[in-house]
């Protein structure tokens, strides 16, 4: 058994090392890829005063051995790796091992606290949903609050700029700015654990009305077990099916956490990534993409084997039943409601001029001249809001539907789609971006491009692993046993089970989208001022926080109402094919 597991296994190691190069080989070959010059890159990032003669780029080429070609470079790279030698930065000359193990550290403590803030707010959104089912009174459950809806869709930038002015500088509570103990840590680590926990919380109460439908739980019901352990029990069943989405966050908030370590200055792995892409500093670069892609096949490792480990017998005899039943479930607030109140806010703000400039009125509190106040240009937010909800919206719509069918199709394969959505969940978004752009050129099409190259990942992740338990149900052998072809398991038995999840699953990270096309705009790609699109209208009045809150929370409010309807308007998906089958 064990050498049938390592000869399965053979491939996708191959497959994940294949990946892993042609990742490192494309960060080595990104300043030829996008036809920029190294040299002048470097210079600019060394000294912005320096004139950029043709013999101070001769020099610089010199130094740093361009004249050989990327692929002399890349090999000599490569070679010294076995040694523990990874260069010298372009930009400091200082060596690039220790001041990477040094921000990779910084990150994985960063990484530690944030998954322990996520995992309380995931029991926090569950514990609703984890009562009712241990007390047997499944048909009172409800869909989780609103409240996590709106929490999931927080961006980390404005929850950080928000702890970081009111509880470190105006309540002084805490400190917000450095890296010098645990105290240093709390604000951080909420920053990030709040949203991602929020998010988990969801996926997971998005399951556990199944696995307490099932017969072990009913049986269990009906012989008096204690509901405690029921509920444990219950959880055991459905974690296996979010760990690969679990083990993709711990990567992600490793090398992600951009904006989260430059608000707090925390020398991070995601800021030192930052700094190495912005200036082409290839080295830097090259060895902490390295790092994030082997932490990130040591993360996937383990969430399979904790996997196997919780559901392993039953994943191999096929004994599972289907965790996707439909079960009584009720919105807390009718989706229409949340679209109407969003459809009023654009409505409202159509009707005003966005562009319009009043500097006598700059910063200037809610009023009903400006029901949602000015921002630092005296223009109108709430006519900002309503003017840039089109472009938001439709883009981002067009982003999530494509991530979602990617997602899905190429989480049919694991094999091939495991390797490779860890790889890609290890590129750190400015990367990303910057790896789109060298290859298909700036345009209007390429911040979509760069957002949907890497936010397929955590769908084909869930669908993943939920193919694979569902490939173990009981039902599904049975259905095979009556003669059913593979393509009429897929489409009958399969896919109804996998789809729903996923789907609410894309919905909810449908303000995410939006947002990350936004951050775009500070690489050159994407929306511009003075675009009113809500992602860069957070990021401009992101400075104001603390004089000119409104300006600021108006388009987060937004953000967070939008994916209030895309969350109450996905709990409906369940209750249709439930209706279907009562039929």
């Amino acid at each position: 058994m064990v050498k049938a597991a390592l000869r399965g296994g053979a491939p996708v190691l191959v497959w994940r090392a294949v990946l892993a190069a042609v990742l490192v080989c494309g960060v080595g070959l990104l300043p030829w890829l996008s036809r920029t010059d190294p040299a002048l890159t470097v210079l600019r990032a060394r000294s912005a005063e320096r004139t950029a003669t043709p013999e101070v780029l001769d020099a610089i080429r010199a130094q740093l051995g361009l004249d050989a070609g990327p692929a002399r470079l890349l090999g000599d790279w490569l070679g010294g790796l076995p040694r523990g030698d990874a260069g010298v930065s372009w930009i400091s000359g200082a060596e690039v091992m220790p001041a990477v193990l040094q921000a990779l550290g910084a990150s994985l403590l960063l990484m530690g606290g944030a998954l322990l803030v996520a995992a309380v707010t995931a029991a926090g959104v569950c514990a609703r949903t984890l009562r009712l089912g241990a007390g047997r009174r499944l048909d009172e459950r409800r869909s989780a609050g609103t409240g996590s809806a709106f929490l999931a869709t927080l961006p980390d930038f404005l929850t950080a700029s928000v702890l970081a002015s009111v509880v470190g500088v105006q309540l002084g509570w805490l400190p917000a700015l450095g890296w010098y103990g645990p105290a240093w840590m709390v604000l951080p680590a909420l920053s990030l654990g709040l949203p991602a926990g929020a998010l988990l919380g969801r996926l997971l109460d998005d399951l556990l009305p199944g696995a307490f439908a099932e017969p072990w739980a009913l049986a269990a019901a009906a012989r008096g077990v204690h509901g405690r352990t029921v509920a444990r029990q219950a959880l055991r069943r459905c974690v296996p099916g979010l760990l690969p989405n679990l083990g993709l966050f711990v990567v992600g908030l490793t090398g992600g956490a951009v904006a989260v370590e430059k608000i707090f200055d925390i020398p991070g792995l995601g800021r030192l990534s930052l700094q190495a892409a912005t200036a082409q500093d290839l080295p830097v670069l090259q060895a902490g993409t390295l790092a994030l892609v082997v932490l990130a096949a040591a993360v996937g490792g383990l969430a399979r084997l904790a996997a196997r480990l919780l559901i392993g017998p039953a994943l191999r005899d096929g004994a599972l039943p289907s965790l996707h039943r439909p079960t009584p479930s009720r919105p807390t607030t009718p989706p229409l409601l949340y679209g109407g109140l969003l459809l009023a806010v654009v409505a409202a703000g159509l009707a005003r001029d966005p562009l319009e400039l009043d500097t006598t009125a700059r910063l200037r509190s809610p009023s009903w001249a400006h029901p949602f106040g000015t921002d630092a240009l005296g223009r109108d937010v709430l006519a900002r809001v309503g003017h840039g909800a089109l472009d938001t919206l439709a883009v981002a719509a067009a982003v999530s539907a494509a991530a979602l069918l990617l997602g899905v199709l190429l989480g049919l394969l694991p094999r091939f789609s495991g390797p490779l959505a860890d790889t890609v969940n290890a590129v750190p978004p400015v990367l990303a971006a910057l790896l789109v752009t060298a290859v298909a050129g700036s345009g209007p099409a390429t911040p979509a491009l760069a957002v949907t190259a890497v936010a397929w990942a955590p769908l084909a992740a869930h669908t993943s692993a939920l193919l694979r338990q569902e490939k173990a149900t009981t039902h599904l052998a049975a259905t095979r046993g009556l003669g059913a072809t593979p393509l009429q398991l897929l489409r009958h038995e399969i896919l109804p089970a996998v789809l729903p999840p996923v789907l609410r699953h894309a919905l909810l990270r449908l303000p995410g989208v939006a947002l990350s096309l936004a951050a775009l705009g500070f690489l050159g790609l994407g929306a511009q001022p003075p675009s009113p699109e809500w992602g860069l209208l957070l990021s401009e009045n992101l400075p104001y926080v603390e004089r000119a809150p409104w300006a600021a929370l108006a388009p987060a409010a937004a953000l967070a109402l939008l994916g209030a309807v895309a969350v109450t308007a996905g709990g409906g998906v369940d209750r249709t094919r439930a209706r279907r089958r009562h039929a």
